[in-house]
């Protein structure tokens, strides 16, 4: 009996299922299914399987085009140098420049960094914007250093880099453990390298800058606004309105920060909210306006239930004050809308049979595992995947370079109006081939990038 590519995707309900695919052992990757980078290509092969991709693009794919690792030292504030380890994996250019931000954590590691090099391609392949993909990173823990400290390890990374980034070539932007002002040291610090014979603009190296040098209106708020816009798009289709809808989020960073704040002002309720800190909850709503103050202050949201009141917020949907709870309140916590804004592999097998809720959205990148996956799918639970979920911040990170490179300056309205037209697209793209293949949510969205992909190479050829 001949097996279909339907009945492949039907049969193989997480990336660990497709483990055995023979471009593994052509591109020599390992065939261990915890690995992370191993996942998120077993995942795109599953999708290029249904579509038919040519083998050539399907190897190209799976591997990045270059992988750069770099020591440098920098000197600490009591005066001894100490050595720091750095990436910058560049996945594929064929659409345009690399894209994709730096990330400073203790946990980075190659691994981690292809596989957000490899979604960035995906997810800048989904949304159709002309960049091809990139990560990078700094082992370290930013909490540990002084402001000094931080601005040496991150002009250091960058002269480290230097010659391997660049306006036309790769791009990179804030991620986990870096922010605005970074982007600016590192800015500064390439066009002081790039010397006279630079580019015109050598602060295009780099988005998510401050206004003052360049950066965009609404590059901020872009990812939990790209969050935001999907489910709009989304949610009617599930017979789940935005007004009083109920949301718990993993992670009150940026991301998690902007996404419940705009939700707030729709009229949704975020009710839960965790982070490395602790757990809070407020089954009448949380003042995330307030929330987000106090964290931007202490760090995180614990000590939070001290206070009490409205602050910041509308109080429209919030309660007086807030309950500690444990980590296993705070995924049992029934929602509409579950949101991880945090880090990878954190809805594993364990916690995706706590979660009482009726949509997944990814703010975070691989936030679940495929053993969670499959959890989730057998219980019915839609997941909103994350190269769609959070591309937002990419698609105005690109605003940005179009801004930086055309001496143009878009108001926030423009920059929001056209962030909602693209990530609208890229949802019905990722709702058409759910439907076409009778797939799930993820491997749709796989399908939308790959045919982009496919058809890209299909015009360019391989050369020579």
């Amino acid at each position: 009996m001949s097996t279909t590519a339907t009945d492949v995707n039907k049969s193989n309900a997480n990336a660990s299922g497709t483990e055995w695919d023979p471009i593994f052992d052509e591109v020599g990757l390992p065939k261990d299914p915890s690995n992370i980078y191993t996942q998120t290509v077993a995942s795109m092969l599953q999708a290029a399987e249904i579509v038919n991709l040519r083998h050539r693009v399907r190897i190209i794919l799976a591997q990045p085009k270059n992988e750069i690792m770099v020591h440098f030292p920098v000197r600490m504030d009591d005066g001894h140098h100490k050595l720091f380890k750095g990436y910058r994996v560049q996945h594929n250019n064929a659409v345009g420049p690399y894209k994709g931000g730096l990330r400073f954590h203790p946990d980075v590691h190659l691994d981690d960094v292809k596989s957000l090099a490899f979604l960035m391609t995906m997810k800048c392949a989904l949304v159709r914007v002309p960049f091809g993909g990139g990560k990078g990173g700094v082992n370290c823990n930013p909490r540990e250093l002084s402001i000094g400290e931080l601005e040496r390890v991150s002009r250091r990374f960058t002269a480290a880099i230097a010659n391997d980034i660049g306006p036309d070539y790769d791009i990179p932007a804030p991620d986990v453990g870096t922010n605005s002002q970074i982007m600016a040291w590192i800015a500064d610090t390439y066009g002081a390298l790039s010397g006279r014979h630079g580019p015109a603009d050598p602060f295009a190296v780099v988005t998510g800058k401050p206004i003052a040098v360049g950066g965009s209106l609404g590059r901020e708020k872009a990812t939990g606004q790209g969050v935001v816009d999907v489910l709009r798009e989304m949610l009617p289709d599930l017979d789940i309105p935005i007004e009083d809808m109920r949301v718990s989020l993993l992670g009150f960073g940026n991301v998690g920060s902007w996404a419940a704040k705009i939700l707030s002002d729709l009229g949704a309720n975020v009710v839960a909210v965790m982070d490395h800190t602790g757990s809070i909850r407020n089954t009448e709503g949380l003042d995330v306006y307030a929330l987000a103050d106090h964290v931007a202050q202490n760090g995180g949201v614990a000590g939070f239930e001290k206070k009490t009141g409205t602050g910041g917020g509308s109080g429209r949907h919030c309660g007086e004050g807030c309950d500690v709870i444990t980590e296993d309140e705070f995924w049992e916590t029934p929602v509409d809308v579950f949101i991880p804004a945090a880090l990878e592999g954190m809805v594993d097998e364990k916690r995706a049979k706590q979660l009482h809720c009726r949509v997944v959205a990814e703010a975070a990148n691989a936030p679940t595992t495929p053993e969670g996956d499959a959890v989730l799918a057998s219980r019915g639970i839609e997941v909103i995947p994350d190269m769609l979920c959070n591309a937002g911040g990419v698609t105005v990170s690109y605003f940005e370079w179009v801004q930086n490179r055309s001496n143009v300056t878009w108001d926030v309205e423009q920059v929001d109006r056209e962030l909602n037209r693209i990530m609208c697209m890229a949802a019905r793209r990722t709702i058409v081939a759910k439907q076409k293949y009778d797939t799930n949510m993820r491997t749709a969205a796989y399908i939308a990038a790959v045919e982009h992909l496919g058809d890209i190479y299909n015009h360019r050829g391989i050369w020579p």
